[in-house]
């Protein structure tokens, strides 16, 4: 290529990754939340708040936060989820529309559009909830990928994919 000429290069202003695995996508989401509390830390939630624990915390302003939480370290919060009362999140990301009731513990997982995680559920592992999946109370699913429109009604203790 280099003898063709067929060669070239660029400025990029700004960040580049390679997200194609999720696990990769969370760890790019960690190091854009770093950037961003160097960069514009009136954008994170502030640390005062009785919530965030660790810091590096983004949450939407329409996003509804219930009582005794503990989010934090890098976790992202989407435009009108809702997360119930002493929910734990930490290096996640929750995508708009997202639902995680009480007591769920959400860890280096993603969780897809308008999806939800049932009370007193547990998503670790780099677990990937597809659009629309809901998660039944009392369930663990450990770095499962979970297709759109799908229902987990009984633990996934084995990474996997679930169709």
């Amino acid at each position: 290529m280099a003898a063709d000429a067929q060669l070239h290069t660029f400025d990029l202003e700004g960040f580049w990754m390679d997200v194609g695995q999720p696990k990769d996508f969370l760890t790019g989401t960690c190091l854009y939340l770093s950037s961003l509390a160097k960069r514009s830390p009136e954008q994170l939630a502030p640390a005062s708040e009785d919530f965030v624990y660790g810091g590096n915390v983004l949450i939407h302003p329409s996003a509804k936060i219930g009582k005794g939480c503990k989010i934090g370290p890098n976790v992202t919060v989407g435009p009108n989820a809702i997360i119930g009362n002493g929910v734990c999140l930490q290096r996640c990301v929750l995508m708009e529309g997202t639902h995680v009731k009480d007591f769920a513990w959400v860890k280096n997982s993603i969780v897809g559009w308008h999806s939800s995680v049932g009370r007193w559920s547990r998503l670790d592992g780099v677990t990937v909830l597809g659009d629309d999946v809901h998660i039944a109370d009392e369930v663990y699913v450990n770095g499962a990928s979970v297709l759109p429109h799908k229902s987990i009604s009984s633990n996934v203790c084995e990474p996997g994919i679930v169709m």
